[in-house]
């Protein structure tokens, strides 16, 4: 059941051929190729290794034969060891070497070799010149079938030369014949269990990687695309609960910083779409209430003017709503250009305080400039400067308390001109001060007047920000409000 399961999940995973089948694949062929080297390097070094200690045995054996074959050619030697010790000799050797040997002579003829009970004298019994050249030299041969006969198909030849203890008088050598099929079988086997090791190796990594990559990579993306679904659906609220600390869990956590400002940006949509609900029924419902009441009769003919005037006030209060969405809406989507000149930030602050003159009569408001030069030369977008301006001095002119004072300065400040517009009104409390730039946002919104939309500060700091300039608001300690902000000098 588990193994049936554990296959069907395979397939299902293959069919489907995303990361998860390329992660398996890539895996999967660093292992096989990875074993498979190290099999094949193993089975060569084995064989190497395994034909080198039994040459090596062929050799240390050998010894006891030249011994034999010396004396058996030496005739200065008392002790002249004859051919049937030496046949008993070749015999014991074979035995133990599990090899057919041969004595040769000088010129490469075979005159001894050793009692193995088979019927191998149909194999030839001379050397060639080369091998003999070889053997005269010094130098071991080695031969793979070298005499191949009716017993010995196949054949690894050990051919040892026999020269006299100074290396000086050549006696022949000693032929070590040795079956290749004696050499391979145990080789067979060890290959056998390389091989087997190896595929079993391939099958095991194979599970611990697909089990691996389930757990490290697989279910990871998985609830980061399942969490990624349910935040297309509106479902702001939903968080990936990863917690690794590799690149997996770096992605978690960029998920849920974008998750959170997603969420932000949804609380925000939400809250304009109310503020501006609220905003545009208050003066609709005042409008249609007032031209409702005089078509139907209800207001008398002599305070139809008044009410007129009041749904003309309405009407003038939504308009500026209106265009003070459409600015703020075309200056954070970028889709207006600004016509950046020299301007005169002096003339342009005159011009802006004029437009009040009324409004500062009525509450009797004392108006301060201080321009430190005649003429001071910035750039920027003058008609959007004169909105920055007008903004600023209407939100003095609006919180200043009647027979107040407003204090309006310019000054230079290496190559910045620092604008600041000051009024002794009421503090902002501290907790209001980093929203007073939020749309709507109005810190005192029982002192708020209808002719507020609550969009004037946002709109000013975003005009400065296209400009790349800065604007900040400070409580003065017992003075009131002042705001500053800056414009580059020319």
């Amino acid at each position: 059941m588990g193994v049936g399961f554990f296959l069907k999940e395979i397939f299902l995973r293959m069919t489907k051929k995303g990361v998860y089948i390329k992660i398996v694949v890539s895996f999967a062929a660093v292992i096989i190729i990875s074993f498979i080297m190290t099999a094949v390097f193993l089975s060569y070094w084995f064989q190497s290794y395994f034909i080198v200690a039994k040459d090596k045995q062929l050799n240390q054996m050998s010894d006891k034969i030249k011994i034999d074959v010396i004396n058996y050619y030496s005739e200065l030697n008392d002790s002249i060891t004859n051919l049937d010790e030496l046949q008993s000799m070749i015999d014991f050797v074979g035995k133990a070497t599990e090899s057919y040997i041969w004595i040769v002579d000088t010129n490469g003829f075979r005159y001894a070799r050793s009692n193995d009970n088979k019927n191998n004298d149909s194999i030839q019994g001379q050397l060639t010149d080369k091998q003999l050249e070889s053997l005269r030299s010094n130098k071991f041969v080695q031969e793979e079938g070298a005499f191949p006969g009716e017993y010995l198909s196949t054949t690894h030849s050990y051919m040892i030369p026999i020269f006299s203890n100074s290396d000086t008088v050549f006696y022949g050598a000693i032929i070590m014949n040795t079956d290749s099929k004696d050499i391979k079988a145990p080789l067979t086997v060890v290959y056998k269990i390389i091989w087997m090791c190896a595929i079993a190796a391939i099958l095991v990594c194979g599970v611990l990687v697909y089990f691996l990559t389930q757990f490290i990579i697989i279910k990871p993306i998985r609830e980061i695309n399942y969490i990624a679904g349910k935040l297309s659906q509106g479902e702001v609220d939903k968080r990936v609960s990863i917690n690794s600390r590799d690149e997996i869990g770096e992605l978690a956590n960029s998920f849920n910083i974008m998750a959170d400002s997603l969420e932000a940006v949804d609380m925000h949509r939400k809250d304009f779409i109310s503020n501006v609900s609220h905003e545009l029924r208050s003066p609709i419902t005042s409008i249609k209430g007032f031209i409702g009441g005089i078509l139907d009769g209800v207001i008398p003919k002599d305070r139809e003017e008044y009410y007129l005037k009041v749904t003309y006030e309405e009407i003038q209060r939504l308009t500026r709503l209106v265009n003070d969405l459409l600015d703020l809406s075309t200056i954070e989507s970028g889709k207006f250009t600004l016509k950046i000149k020299q301007i005169e930030i002096n003339e342009l602050i005159r011009l802006s305080i004029i437009k009040f003159e009324n409004k500062i009569k009525e509450k009797k408001v004392n108006v301060e400039v201080m321009l430190t030069e005649d003429d001071i030369y910035t750039l920027g977008d003058k008609d959007r400067i004169v909105q920055v301006i007008t903004n600023l001095i209407d939100n003095s002119v609006k919180y200043v308390s009647i027979g107040g004072n407003i204090k309006i300065n310019t000054k230079p400040k290496g190559d910045k001109i620092l604008v600041s517009i000051f009024n002794d009104g009421p503090h902002i409390p501290e907790k209001d001060i980093l929203h007073i730039w939020d749309r709507f946002y109005r810190a005192d919104k029982a002192r708020s007047s209808k002719s507020s939309t609550g969009l004037g500060l946002p709109i000013v700091r975003n005009i400065l920000t296209q400009h790349g300039e800065d604007i900040w608001v400070e409580n003065i300690p017992e003075k009131g409000v002042n705001f500053t902000f800056t414009l580059k000098r020319i």
